[in-house]
């Protein structure tokens, strides 16, 4: 079954996509910058990758023999994985760190150290949800056989708790990733048709994916496992925290941004075919900010705490996100588009448990 695209209204106030295009680009033809990478990126991106690699080279090497030390390494690349995947790889796959194209592929590749399919998750974040932002059916980070993240999905009796089971599920995302996701993705990508936006085969497809996982799994989990000191499950529990840890903060950040109270859902499309709103008004109904006063924090989470800024420019480097954040913001006040930002992280965490905990507890009509 071939995916059926959805129409944007590009007659939607215009003059605001115009004026927001212009400011933000005299923006960086005014201070003579790069959108892409730069010196700050380049420094993030050695630290990022060191902090997973160089842990792991300490454990093959035996540097640490008793258990704790070990698991201090695994925690630590934890740390290196959620920063490869927010900061790194992120901006690789949507083509924003570099102008060079092969920079970016390269750097995209990691996502396969997360445990994830490089090609699938361009297809999954890049076609999928950042086009069709939580609207059901076509957004597949809103798609969940146990969890219901939007009003216009049917209310199963499991979601009165979900608000309690969630963070289990997101503690196992890029496990899940690693064993099951990616094939059951690709299956629907082939059938949908979608491989081809990614100038691949379906032979070539499920060729490089299968392997991928091999290598993967034979290099972080097998290795481990034949050449540490201690017993064969120490490297088990050590691999099962490391992406419990890392599932659970990309989770996190991923979710605020979208699955929160303020936002808009809309229903599957496949009837109507089109959507009232202008694209980038659509983005800025169904995207929130948060935590614009924590650089620390935005620092290591990519920018990502600046999301209306990447969804409505993809192809910038997150190291912009907050100059331009306040272009994109007065820019919404003067032409009365919405402009959803929550002042803490802890803020929009709490609201997107409350949205759980709401939509678990009852039935919400589905929007008109």
């Amino acid at each position: 079954m071939s995916f059926n695209p959805i129409r944007f209204n590009r007659k939607d106030r215009p003059e605001f996509v115009t004026a927001l295009r212009q400011r933000v680009n005299a923006y960086f033809t005014d201070n003579n910058i790069s959108r892409h990478a730069n010196t700050r990126m380049k420094f993030k991106t050695g630290f990022m990758l060191a902090l997973y690699f160089v842990p792991f080279v300490l454990l093959l090497c035996n540097v640490f023999t008793g258990f704790w030390g070990q698991m201090l390494m695994w925690f630590l690349m934890a740390g290196g994985m959620t920063g490869i995947g927010t900061c790194v790889m992120h901006d690789a796959n949507h083509g924003s760190y570099s102008r060079n194209k092969y920079v970016n592929r390269v750097l995209g590749f990691m996502s396969n150290f997360l445990g994830a399919y490089d090609t699938n998750w361009r297809i999954q974040h890049n076609v999928l949800h950042h086009t069709y932002t939580n609207i059901d059916g076509h957004d597949g980070d809103i798609s969940n056989p146990v969890l219901r993240f939007s009003p216009t999905q049917p209310r199963k009796s499991i979601n009165r708790i979900q608000a309690f089971y969630a963070p289990v599920l997101y503690a196992m995302m890029t496990l899940y990733w690693t064993t099951a996701k990616d094939f059951e993705a690709l299956s629907r990508y082939t059938k949908q048709d979608l491989v081809k936006t990614q100038n691949l085969s379906n032979a070539a497809a499920w060729a490089i994916l299968i392997f991928n996982k091999t290598w993967y799994l034979a290099i972080t989990l097998v290795l481990p496992m034949l050449v540490l000191a201690g017993p064969w499950w120490w490297p088990v529990v050590g691999f099962v925290m490391m992406h419990a840890l890392c599932g659970m903060s990309l989770a996190f950040v991923f979710q605020t941004a979208h699955v929160v109270q303020e936002t808009n859902f809309l229903p599957v499309q496949e009837q109507r075919g089109s959507v009232e709103n202008n694209w980038m008004i659509h983005q800025l109904e169904t995207t929130a900010n948060f935590a614009a006063g924590s650089r620390l924090f935005s620092w290591f989470i990519g920018g990502l705490n600046y999301q209306i800024e990447h969804h409505l420019f993809p192809n910038i480097c997150h190291v912009h996100y907050r100059k331009i954040s306040e272009i994109v913001r007065q820019t919404a006040k003067e032409y009365n588009v919405p402009y959803q930002e929550y002042s803490t992280f802890g803020a929009a965490l709490w609201s997107h448990f409350k949205h759980l905990h709401q939509l678990g507890k009852r039935e919400v009509a589905p929007a008109a």
